[in-house]
């Protein structure tokens, strides 16, 4: 499972795709309805939030967005409605670490993505993350995706 603290619009169609997909199976885990992955280190953070269905919800909304964006038929109903005013923070060092792993992926799957995108500076991230210094996030297990 990989929920990324990055901005969606810098997935390629199989990486937009996955992170619905997953971003759906972390809400389903948060709500209680899977016996599997309840101890994702992925999920840690929405945990620590002060309403995780709410920020699970801001995450996907924001993922739903981004395929509408983009013409693709994402599922509308799958979604709960947010709550207003969430924000989790995401350290600098984990969103370059993100940023990294991706452009790995995209190096990959998609050269042409990977051609606009490699020489970007400091990529955004996902709406419902506020960045402050630090280093990779205690929760992230290398190449565990």
């Amino acid at each position: 499972m990989r929920l990324w603290s990055l901005h969606p619009k810098y997935l390629d169609t199989r990486g937009l795709v996955a992170l619905w997909r997953e971003g759906l199976l972390a809400q389903a885990v948060l709500r209680g309805e899977t016996r599997g992955y309840r101890h994702h280190p992925q999920l840690v953070r929405f945990r620590m939030s002060a309403a995780p269905l709410d920020a699970v919800a801001a995450y996907l909304g924001v993922v739903h967005g981004e395929a509408t964006r983009r013409g693709y038929a994402f599922d509308p109903a799958k979604l709960r409605p947010p709550g207003a005013g969430i924000a989790i923070p995401v350290t600098t060092g984990q969103l370059a670490y993100e940023w990294q792993h991706l452009l790995a992926k995209l190096a990959v799957r998609d050269p042409a993505a990977y051609d606009r995108l490699r020489y970007l500076g400091a990529p955004d991230c996902h709406p419902l993350f506020r960045a402050c210094e630090g280093g990779v996030e205690a929760w992230e297990r290398p190449n565990s995706d």
